[in-house]
């Protein structure tokens, strides 16, 4: 950066000794700010940057630190970044092109743009200083962190998902997450664009929709099963009515008759949790035509499964598998954690009528998603899942195939077979 303090050299923003600036200067501001009694809040971005600027230029000339105008410039955004934003976390945050943000500690954050992970060129000043970023982004929602209550999730005011630990459950310093929300959500032609999916993949699951399969999208951590979920929910006729429930707020349906459900973690004193279990059997009572959970993940799987069963079919919701048959598996697992009072049997048999489709998308080493596997759940053969898998993706060809079957349920009888687009084997490219 050009910035010079005897026998020290500010040109690398990581050294310590800019952050020892940065720390010196944020506090020289803050005590500006207190003695002028300036209303931050208040003022609009010109008047905060012509203030902040012109006590920069004030401390660099008073410790006589060689620094051009550039350098002034960015020590300006940075200490405005430090006083009304998220520190180092603004620039990242602004940045349309980045979906994740991870902070390890003071010294280490990482990014992840387009689809792959790498360090950025920012840090923290010390724990400290990463603690009242993370106390400034949930200040609003009323949280609690302190090491009474070392971890919490919330959401700025963007919908961006936000989960912190720090010690003593943190072992090097005090850990931030952050899933950003796009601005713009993602549409079917993205997914062409991006090599996601297929054109004949896309068709197929915009007639299940409409057909009203209850469809399970699976798929690991970042593989990008809830912006799935959230293009497959805008196909659904915008008369119907729908009760979206997630942990935190993420769909963008753009329909008007949605009512949005969202958990509620427990308080400072332990109670006033509400579950997603709790939204599910408060959302049946809503009269829904369909029912989006945004992950099955506990004992809601249950009331669920009740609800794809009893009269809310074309439900939606996503799992954390590594296939199709991991996926049902998962959820017979979630269903024993859950105390089901029934057999194996019973238990497969309600989830074999239940689930339609399972959709397995999975993040690749260069960072492209897609669609590897749709499967259509045929019932039970001598108490195991039969499955078809209609369409997939060649890893060693690298190009998505048609199955060599074709969907059996009652609900692809529609349209006579039509709804099945291709021929078994055939390369989509």
């Amino acid at each position: 950066m050009g910035l010079k303090y005897p026998q020290y050299d500010y040109s690398l923003k990581h050294t310590e000794t800019y952050q020892d600036l940065k720390y010196s200067l944020h506090r020289y501001l803050i005590d500006r700010v207190e003695e002028d009694n300036v209303p931050l809040n208040e003022w609009t971005p010109e008047q905060t940057q012509r203030y902040v600027h012109d006590h920069v230029s004030r401390y660099a000339s008073q410790r006589q630190l060689a620094v051009t105008s550039y350098d002034l410039d960015d020590l300006t955004e940075e200490m405005i970044n430090e006083l009304t934003g998220y520190g180092p976390l603004q620039s990242l945050l602004a940045d349309d092109q980045i979906s994740d943000i991870m902070v390890n500690g003071a010294r280490y954050i990482f990014l992840e743009r387009n689809g792959k992970v790498e360090q950025a060129n920012l840090r923290f000043i010390d724990d400290d200083h990463v603690l009242r970023v993370i106390r400034r982004i949930i200040a609003p929602l009323g949280r609690r962190l302190d090491e009474s209550s070392p971890m919490v999730d919330a959401r700025l005011p963007d919908g961006s998902r936000v989960n912190a630990i720090i010690p003593p459950l943190a072992i090097d310093g005090p850990c931030l997450s952050v899933r950003k929300f796009r601005k713009e959500p993602l549409r079917e032609s993205d997914l062409l664009v991006y090599g996601t999916a297929s054109e004949a993949m896309l068709e197929f699951l915009r007639k299940a929709v409409k057909y009203r399969c209850n469809i399970l999208i699976s798929g690991g951590t970042g593989s990008g099963k809830t912006t799935l979920l959230n293009i497959l929910s805008r196909f659904i006729e915008t008369q119907e009515r729908l009760v979206t429930i997630e942990d935190a707020a993420e769909l963008q349906l753009g329909h008007n008759h949605v009512v949005r459900l969202e958990t509620r973690p427990p308080n400072v004193e332990g109670v006033g949790e509400v579950r997603a279990r709790d939204l599910v059997r408060n959302a049946l009572r809503m009269r829904p035509d369909r029912i989006i959970l945004g992950e099955v993940r506990g004992e809601e799987v249950l009331d669920v499964l009740q609800a794809m069963n009893t009269g809310h079919d074309g439900s939606m919701s996503t799992v954390h598998a590594n296939s199709a048959r991991d996926a049902l598996v998962r959820l017979e697992m979630l269903s024993a954690l859950a105390s089901f009072q029934g057999g194996i049997e019973i238990l497969r048999q309600m989830i074999g009528c239940a689930i339609d489709i399972v959709v397995q998308i999975a993040r690749f080493s260069d960072g492209t998603r897609r669609i590897i596997s749709i499967v259509e759940v045929a019932g039970l053969r001598d108490g195991q899942f039969m499955l078809n898998e209609l369409f997939g993706y060649d890893r060693v060809r690298k190009c998505f195939v048609v199955g060599n079957t074709r969907p059996s349920g009652q609900k692809f009888e529609t349209d006579g077979g039509s709804l099945f687009l291709g021929e078994g084997g055939k390369t989509l490219g």
